[in-house]
């Protein structure tokens, strides 16, 4: 039987999913969804919600299917979603995008970042640097692609970077800069201290920012800054984001990329052979979503915030501490003071202990590091009032 090909290895390897025997295992997330479906546990692992978006939305993507829109769409995306992406771009951040060159719509957020990185990384002296704890497919696509991985960490409770740590991660080898703001697993938001910093080291090393911003109208505390608005950051900057998390379609994958024409043209020339197209009849729905009032965006973000206290508020009465998020779906706890000190064996226990699902933060780590986020726990907020309701509930069995 012939071997596997050493770029799938490594792509494996680079998101941990190679055994010690050199096996390929299941991720963490598949394992723990597949826990809560055995144990009838609530699953507040996966970041998915369990409601559906705008009645609106749902409805055009019934009309387009009704009124022929099932065939492949243009390469760069059906026309009115660009036009759509560009005018939110405007509305929300004062970016005046051309919608058909500086926009390109992909198979969500997911392949953004992988045809992006695929273009953008050539050498195997490229780096990347990304900010750790981190989603899973940066570690993977960036081993496909044959970089380096550099990471820089967030810690516990604010998980802020150190900009000391950001400085010496950053030199003349790295291509790119990678940020996820705000932040899955931990919830941050960068203070605008770090954001220029970025920038001002993008600069200095000629690297390209490549931001992922699939959670931006999820924030708490205060409006969405992206990078790409700072001054001198523009030119080189891609910027990320998706329909899933905003609208609650997840199970689309409708994404996009915008920045200029040159950068946007060499993630297309990628992105081409990747899923060449996809989702006709989702993308003029996405369309009217982007266009929807600033009431619907405000409501969204509220909404979350209260199911993020709730969870909160049901973490703390259970013993945990809680780093409080300033947006995202997700929430950290400290399982520490429950008595826990492996953060995977504690999520494999949960649902026999009190029928909640969880995902350990080592996950989203290097192996290297993974002692220094031990005992903290990601939980999802995206869930119904009454199932989180429902899940504080259970977890005051740990008491």
């Amino acid at each position: 039987m012939r071997q596997i090909p050493g770029a799938w290895l490594r792509t494996a390897a680079g998101a941990g999913l190679v055994g010690d025997d050199g096996s390929i295992r299941p991720t963490i997330f598949a394992e723990m969804s597949a826990l809560a479906a055995r144990t009838g546990a609530i699953n507040l692992g996966q970041g998915f919600p369990d409601e559906d978006g705008p009645a609106i939305v749902l409805e055009a993507a019934r009309a387009a299917i009704a009124n022929g829109v099932n065939q492949y769409p243009p390469g760069r995306g059906i026309p009115d979603l660009l036009a759509a992406v560009a005018e939110h771009q405007e509305r929300f951040y004062g970016l005046r995008l051309d919608p058909a060159r500086d926009v390109l719509v992909t198979a969500g957020a997911t392949e953004a970042l992988a045809a992006t990185l695929l273009a953008l990384l050539d050498d195997p002296d490229d780096e990347v640097v990304v900010f750790e704890p981190f989603y899973d497919s940066y570690a993977a696509v960036a081993a496909l692609a044959g970089a380096r991985l550099v990471t820089v960490p967030l810690r516990w409770p604010g998980f802020q970077p150190d900009l000391g740590d950001l400085r010496a991660a950053v030199n003349d080898r790295t291509r790119v800069i990678l940020v996820n703001d705000p932040h899955n697993p931990t919830g941050a938001v960068f203070t605008a201290e770090v954001r220029d910093e970025i920038v001002r080291l993008a600069e200095r090393h000629d690297a390209v920012i490549v931001t992922d911003e699939v959670y931006e109208h999820l924030v708490f505390d205060a409006p969405h800054v992206p990078i790409a608005t700072l001054p001198g950051a523009w030119e080189r900057t891609l910027t990320i984001s998706s329909a899933g998390k905003t609208f609650s379609t997840t199970g689309w994958k409708i994404g996009w990329i915008s920045g200029p024409a040159p950068l946007v043209d060499a993630v297309l020339a990628v992105k081409q052979f990747l899923t060449y197209v996809n989702g006709s009849p989702f993308q003029p729905a996405i369309a009217t979503g982007l266009r929807l009032g600033d009431e619907f965006f405000r409501g969204i973000g509220a909404t979350l915030r209260a199911k993020r206290d709730l969870l909160g508020e049901g973490l703390l009465a259970a013993g945990f501490d809680v780093s409080v998020p300033s947006g995202s779906y997700f929430t950290v706890a400290d399982a520490g003071p429950l008595g826990a000190n492996d953060a995977a064996a504690f999520c494999r226990e949960l649902p026999e202990r009190a029928g909640v699902v969880a995902i350990p933060l080592t996950a989203f780590v290097t192996a290297g590091r993974r002692a220094e986020y031990a005992t903290l726990v990601r939980f999802a907020a995206c869930k119904r009032v009454d199932v989180l309701e429902d899940a504080a509930s259970r977890l005051s069995a740990l008491r």
